[in-house]
Formats: structure tokens, sequence, C-alpha cells
């Protein structure tokens, strides 16, 4: 993975190309712009990686000497994020890239940023004020494209299981839905269970383990968090490896690996996603914008058996690999692809271990 150059996958939809407006000639010579990343949730592995990656692009070319970066984090409450982007709006910064606890709370405070004439955009959990620019993985195609995915692996009959993710989570419903759209399209699929995964690994194995004890007939589980988990409990139940969903944590990626029989698709939600933002925030300032404000990001699918291109033709798949999105000696928790193609982010700045 250069790290970065294999999964140079990455494709922004055609929406998202940039208008004609020229850079200016002496943009290279601007001093820095000031740019805030504001979080609301450091939590879990995916929120500290998000902010290494946006801490290590601006130290490394293309950003190098662009951006002066200040990142503002706030405990787990709207609130806390609104009063803190109060405070920076009084501070003037050129631009402000927001991953939002909330789609609506926050839009009178964004829609005051951008009077005070600030760039702002929302990346990751995204907002709806129409003055914010948005960037986001593609999460009403991911579920489609795991669907499909195991419908091939099945040949359009067996029993699953089906992940609902986080109680109350919209994104949640988002992903259980559109694996179900797919789903009920070929009758010879049956869900015979249904658990909450919580995107943890405690709760996403004892959910699987608790429905594999009622059902003697498990043929794939669609996993929203890991698929890790779901494959543990699989071998603790001495049942066959079944094809699985999930997301690529290196934990996963590796289990994927080096477990004998494993099928699995993984949909990335990159953590470089902040770095992404901060390339668009620089290039709206300087002149370069994009033709929508809505950006869906289309990140290739990680997968032990790529789908024929047929299946579905726009969807980009990498075939799993240690060594290359797989690393046994790398923290479980390092959520991969780790870099974008335009500037490289290390397996190991990505994990924090230098």
């Amino acid at each position: 993975m250069k790290a970065g150059a294999f999964f140079a996958g990455l494709a922004v939809i055609a929406t998202t190309l940039l208008s004609i407006d020229a850079v200016p000639a002496n943009a290279q010579d601007k001093k820095p712009y000031t740019i805030y990343l504001s979080n609301n949730f450091v939590g879990n592995d995916w929120r500290q990686q998000m902010l290494r990656s946006a801490d290590i692009a601006v130290k490394k070319p293309p950003l190098a000497g662009r951006v002066d970066l200040k990142v503002e984090v706030v405990e787990t409450t709207v609130q806390a994020q609104i009063n803190s982007l109060n405070n920076i709006i009084r501070n003037k910064p050129d631009a402000i890239v927001i991953d939002a606890g909330s789609g609506e709370a926050l839009n009178p405070t964004i829609e005051k940023a951008c009077k005070a004439g600030i760039v702002v955009i929302a990346f990751d959990q995204i907002v709806s004020a129409p003055c914010a620019y948005t960037m986001e993985s593609d999460w009403g195609r991911a579920p489609r494209v795991e669907a499909e995915w195991l419908v091939k692996k099945l040949g359009g009959k067996g029993k699953i299981l089906v992940d609902r993710g986080l109680a109350g989570a919209p994104i949640s419903a988002q992903l259980q839905g559109g694996f179900e759209e797919v789903i009920k399209k070929y009758p010879g699929i049956e869900v015979v269970g249904y658990f909450n995964g919580d995107y943890a690994l405690g709760p996403e194995q004892a959910g699987v383990a608790s429905l594999l004890a009622a059902h003697p007939q498990v043929d794939a589980i669609f996993v929203q968090g890991y698929g890790a988990g779901a494959i543990k409990a699989l071998q603790d139940a001495g049942r066959p490896i079944v094809p699985i969903t999930g997301s690529p944590f290196n934990l996963t990626t590796t289990t994927c690996a080096q477990t004998q029989g494993a099928q699995c698709i993984l949909a990335p939600n990159p953590a470089y996603l902040s770095a992404e933002a901060l390339k668009l925030a620089v290039e709206i300032l300087d002149g370069k914008k994009p033709a929508e404000k809505k950006i869906l990001l289309r990140n290739a699918f990680l997968t032990t058996d790529p789908v024929p291109s047929e299946l579905y033709p726009d969807a980009t798949m990498q075939k799993i690999e240690v060594g290359k999105n797989a690393f046994p000696d790398m923290a479980p928790g390092l959520f991969l692809p780790v870099s974008p193609d335009w500037v490289e982010i290390t397996p190991a700045e990505a994990a924090g271990s230098k």
C-alpha cells in the first residue's frame, strides 16, 4: 500500500469535479490558512486515527506550509460543540472542518460562520446547513454492494444474520435498509435473526453467538461493525466460516487474511476523511471550488475474493493481503486504508506508533 498508492482506487463522483476557477498564481506564496478542525468525540480508534491523519497531512506536500491547523475536541454533547464553534468563529479563521455531533442542531452556528465569511466543511458525520460543504463516504451504495456480494456467494439461496448496528443511529438504519432492499429481491435468501453489534467487538461476537445457538443453519452474516467478532463466534461454536461483511479494521483484515476459508467484503469509511476535508478547504480558499457542495467518496472495497466486475461495475475492489492492507504486528484498531493517493500516510503514522 504505498501506504496509499495501493489504495489509489478512491474516486470522487462526477458531481465533485472542480470548476475551472483559476488558482491564484501566488497561492504557494501566501501565508498559511488558519483552519480549525472541530471534533466532538474521541472515544474510538477511528476518531483518534482521524485526528492523527489531519495532523500528518498538513505537514507533508501538498499541504505543507499551507495550513495552520488548530484542533478543538469537545465532550460528547451537541451544546459543547456549539459553544466551541462560537468561540472558533470569534477567532475569524479562514475555514472550519467539522465532524459533527448533530446533523441539524449545529446548523444555526454553521450559518453564523458562513455569514462571517468562513468556509465550512462537514465531513464524516455531516450537517444539513445549505451553506456548508459536506464530504462523506457513499453509505447509500456500500450496503448494496455488500448485499450483491453475499447473494453471489450464496448463489441466491441461504439463511443469514443481520446486524442492526447501533440502536437509534441514523447511519445504522441506512446501512440495514440498503442491505435489505437488495436482499428482498431474492426470495431464496432468508433473514433468520437480528443482532445489535454496536460497532464493537464484544456486542458483535455475543450477538452472533446467541443467534448461532438458536439457528443450526447460518450461511452468511451481514455485519456493520468489525466482522472479526462474527468470525470468532463462528469459530467458538465450531461452525463453518461463512461469508461476512464488515469494516476494514486491521484486526478484521488480518483475521480475514489468516483464517482458512474466510470470505469477507469490507466497506471503508477512511479515517483520512479529515485530510481530504482540509485539502478541499485549501482548494476552496485558493479559488478552486467544487461544482457541487455535497461530495460523496466512493471508496474501494477490501475483499478476500473480488466480486466480478459485471456484478457491480462501478465498485472498485482491492484484495486483502498481509503486508498491503493487513498488518499482524500493528494495532488491531488501525482502520484501513490509511492514506489517500495525494499524500503518503504510513500505517505506523496512522497508528500513532511513530
